[in-house]
């Protein structure tokens, strides 16, 4: 009888999961004080990469080295960022978000991963007016229903934009300089979302089954390996 990975096999990987994710907000930190300045309370960008690093329990020592390279008072690194734009299986949308100091590594190989998994990759802005910048709070109320009425007061009262409900999830808009405060609103209210983040939100879903859904798990998954990649947006609906 075949054995699963060991309890150290398990813990390296999630260790390896935990630094990639940590490098990608020391990325994010560290361009957003540099486009930015260090200020968060001035720098909205900045602000959201702080709050995003602190939930994953980064700590604040490795922010501040962040902020201090973004600000040019510790070592600095050429890194750039690149937005790539294409089509998966099905014709779906695809943006993928980078931070890279080899713009021409980068591009080979997102370009593999798109042209391996179904898709090919397009042009600028051949699919950026699919999405919208919007920040995105998400609650399961399925076991708790009656909470429906307090998180829509607290979101209409916070200055949300919009709130969508359905099969038993709230989904709570925000316009991306309005989305940490919505969110603090939230805490202050002792109502704890499943998932929340300002995201590039699609118009428009595609609905994929079957081996274009497959495909497109392989792509993203892909993507989402490379060092180079920060964010992948696409209007894909997968089966659950």
């Amino acid at each position: 009888m075949g054995r699963g990975p060991s309890i150290e096999g398990r813990k390296n990987a999630a260790d390896a999961q935990k630094a990639k994710k940590f490098t990608k907000f020391i990325r994010e930190i560290t361009i957003a004080a540099r486009v930015g300045g260090g200020d968060p309370i001035a720098n909205p960008r900045l602000r959201l990469a702080i709050d995003k690093a602190l939930t994953a329990n980064m700590t604040k020592d490795t922010i501040e080295r962040a902020l201090k390279r973004g600000t040019g008072e510790g070592a600095t690194e050429q890194v750039v960022e690149i937005r790539y734009e294409g089509y998966g299986p099905g014709g779906v949308a695809v943006m993928v978000d980078c931070m890279t100091d080899n713009p021409t590594r980068t591009v080979a190989d997102v370009r593999a991963a798109f042209s391996r998994n179904g898709g090919n990759l397009g042009t600028s802005g051949s699919v950026a007016f699919q999405f919208t910048k919007t920040g995105e709070i998400i609650f399961d109320i399925r076991e708790t229903p009656a909470l429906e009425e307090k998180i829509m007061e607290v979101a209409l009262e916070a200055g949300a934009d919009d709130v969508l409900s359905e099969d038993g999830f709230i989904d709570v808009l925000t316009s991306p300089d309005s989305y940490l405060g919505v969110k603090a609103a939230f805490e202050k209210a002792g109502l704890a979302p499943i998932d929340s983040d300002v995201v590039m939100r699609p118009a428009t879903r595609a609905a994929l089954d079957g081996e274009a859904a497959a495909q497109m798990n392989k792509l993203i998954a892909r993507l989402e390996e490379l060092d180079d990649v920060q964010d992948v947006h696409h209007n894909a609906d997968l089966p659950a």
